[in-house]
């Protein structure tokens, strides 16, 4: 019997080639390629008498194999042609390149073949792509065949056989609660796999790739509850005391040139109830574009520091990182704030503590911070669980600072609950000082030179945003717009008597912070970029966006695009335009005129698009997904229910725990 977390060399026929090319698909153990789903399958349920036969119909005939040979033809191809008799008839088969088939197969023999019908020299023959001899043990030949991601050197049919064989000698039994598999009527472990793999037909297989897609939500969900319960339970941390502070804390929010939302007024009291307790805090501060999540961070930030206990407040791009800096000075200053800023080229130097130090994700690996009472993280989809774990070194006498995590990528409330089901969330629902909306516009490219016009004459700041920077010439992106390429054609076209930059994240950050800089004090009038841009560059002035290659990206990316302009009160104005001409990517576009609700646009992305653009807030503890899809919200609500009842009493469920730990090397490949 295989042990699914062996090497997949331990199959046998798999050696050190087979072993390497597994690796280009992830596959590194037994249980990797037993995992390794079908993504679609060949139908092959038609089968035909030869004498029926019709060209390009694909369809699958038996015969007896009467003849095969090699030919060299006269141009140095090599081709292999095969005899195929039944009772009405002979059908000739052909493979290109493949002359190891004249040894394979025995003339004689009973065979199905199945492939698409053509014509060859004037008359029928077959290109096999499946064939088996009758006395074999069906793969599902004349029923469905299933197709694998593959790579170079391996096929569908090889990772079939090879599958077949580990699903014939492991022990698959069932790891479910019998109360999942009749409430939800799933398949047995071990059917499961042949379904998937081997269906007898697509119902079959459709059942069976949705209690895989559970059976992986489950498995990640109930990881998720360990998380919970290990923040919580086994961790402990500073208290953050309130008494005797509020007065400080009701001065700075008074001095404040603005009014605080009801939404942050109420994530500050949530913070600071967390921040008491004995146990760290794992809070998700989430707000759209424009919510305030910067002035709450900072008065758990200031509160963190009058208790004597430092602060980390981590950015994504150090570009963002100086903004929070300038942001924090121009409100703490006057209290006498021990103030720092930390970057990938500028060292840590003798912080006087208490201390508030700002700088990018790269402050976990770079320094060591000591004594730490609350980490930061900004737009925490971009914090991975690696720097997680550093933060539990930060604390003192085995304390665990507490987290606050923000983001401004909308997610739908399901998915908040699923994905982050170990923190607790504090949502901004208000903007303040909201007076001028932002105008969007999709524009036709009939319409293109007429929106430059605009946008030339109008004189205002303006972004020019495109998805790469140097441009490609690969056949499906040579039509997408690159940040290098259309800023010199900008700069010789319509905006030659107009100062014009350039910002890319490949650029040297003093080169970055100048172009920045230039850009916010009106030197520059026109910065084309990547999307750098999306996590917070501010700059006031700013009116007018430009989005190229639209369809490239989430509605919730670009809603978080135009949010950088219109930031002064001034009214803003988007324009999007498309590099294909695809009809379902205008409609989907034209929802950024309709709604200015970052959550409602990723609730519509998430039903038009799956979860695709969900993957990128993965990396909190999420693995990526292999089969599961987070688009099916039933599902995932189903699974969150059965984690949360099980969770409590996994170890009464021994089958169960085990397989927790062997998946982790299932789904995904793990080496």
């Amino acid at each position: 019997m295989y042990d699914l977390g062996l090497p997949v060399s331990a199959i046998p026929g798999i050696g050190p080639k087979y072993k390497k090319l597994l690796q280009n698909l992830d596959i590194f153990t037994i249980g990797n390629l037993l995992y390794h789903f079908p993504f679609r399958y060949d139908d092959f349920s038609k089968v035909k008498y030869i004498s029926d036969l019709e060209v390009n119909e694909i369809v699958t005939v038996k015969g007896t194999l009467t003849d095969v040979k090699n030919i060299y033809t006269k141009f140095g191809k090599r081709l292999t042609k095969a005899k195929l008799t039944d009772s009405t008839g002979v059908l000739e088969l052909i493979w290109f390149n493949s002359h190891f088939i004249k040894r394979v197969l025995t003339i004689g023999a009973d065979y199905t073949f199945s492939g698409k019908v053509t014509s060859f020299s004037n008359k029928l023959c077959m290109i096999p792509q499946n064939y088996e001899k009758l006395d074999e043990l069906s793969q599902g030949q004349g029923k469905l065949v299933p197709v694998y991601p593959e790579t170079a050197g391996l096929s569908s049919k090889w990772l079939g056989t090879k599958i077949k064989d580990i699903i014939l000698n492991s022990d698959l039994s069932e790891f479910l609660p019998d109360k999942i598999i009749q409430n939800e009527k799933y398949p047995l472990l071990n059917k499961s796999h042949w379904d998937i793999h081997f269906p007898k037909n697509q119902e079959d297989a459709n059942i069976a790739r949705r209690r895989f897609q559970f059976e992986e939500l489950l498995i990640e969900l109930l990881n998720v509850e360990n998380r919970k319960k290990l923040w919580s339970q086994e961790k402990k941390s500073a208290v953050i005391k309130i008494k005797d502070l509020e007065k400080k804390i009701s001065d700075l929010i008074r001095s404040l040139p603005f009014e605080l939302t009801a939404s942050q007024h109420e994530a500050i009291r949530q913070t600071f109830n967390d921040l008491s307790q004995e146990h760290p805090m794992n809070r998700l501060l989430e707000g759209d574009v424009g919510t305030g999540k910067t002035i709450v961070a900072l008065i758990c930030s200031y509160l963190v520091y009058l208790n004597n206990k430092n602060v980390l407040y981590m950015a994504p791009t150090e570009i963002l990182a100086k903004q929070h800096l300038e942001t924090f000075e121009r409100i703490l200053n006057s209290l006498g704030i021990n103030l720092n800023y930390v970057t990938s080229f500028r060292k840590k130097e003798n912080f006087t503590t208490p201390y508030i130090a700002i700088g990018t994700h790269a402050l976990l690996f770079k320094e060591k911070f000591e004594d730490v009472g609350l980490v930061i993280i900004d737009e925490q989809h971009r914090f991975g669980v690696e720097q997680r774990t550093k933060l539990q070194s930060m604390g003192s006498e085995s304390l665990t600072p507490h987290l606050l995590t923000m983001t401004a990528t909308p997610i739908p409330r399901t998915l908040a609950l699923t994905i982050y089901g170990d923190l607790e969330i504090s949502p901004l629902s208000h903007i303040p000082n909201k007076l001028k909306s932002i105008s969007t516009k999709v524009v036709p490219e009939n319409a293109r030179d007429k929106a430059f016009d605009w946008i030339k004459n109008s004189n205002e700041q303006t972004f020019i945003v495109c998805p790469f920077i140097e441009k490609s010439y690969h056949e499906d992106f040579e039509d997408v717009k690159a940040a290098t390429y259309e800023y010199e054609r900008l700069k010789k076209g319509i905006f030659s008597q107009t100062s014009i930059g350039l910002l890319h994240g490949r650029m040297p950050s003093n080169e970055k912070e100048e172009i920045v800089k230039k850009f916010e004090n009106g030197q520059i009038k026109v910065l084309v970029s990547t999307p750098v841009i999306e996590v917070g560059i501010d700059i006031p002035q700013a009116t007018i966006m430009v989005i190229e290659s639209a369809e490239r990206y989430g509605l919730a990316s670009l809603h978080q695009l135009r949010g950088r302009v219109g930031r002064g009160g001034q009214k803003g104005y988007c324009f999007i335009f498309m590099s294909d001409n695809s009809r379902n990517s205008y409609r989907r576009l034209k929802y950024l005129e309709e709604y200015d609700n970052g959550l409602k646009l990723a609730e519509i992305d998430l039903k038009l698009r799956g979860h695709g653009d969900i993957y990128g807030i993965m990396q909190h503890g999420f693995s990526t997904l292999k089969i599961a899809d987070l688009s099916d919200i039933d599902t995932l609500e189903k699974a969150k229910k059965y984690a949360q009842e099980y969770f409590p009493i996994l170890d009464s469920l021994p089958k169960l725990s085990k397989r927790i730990e062997q998946v982790k090397g299932l789904y995904v490949g793990n080496n």
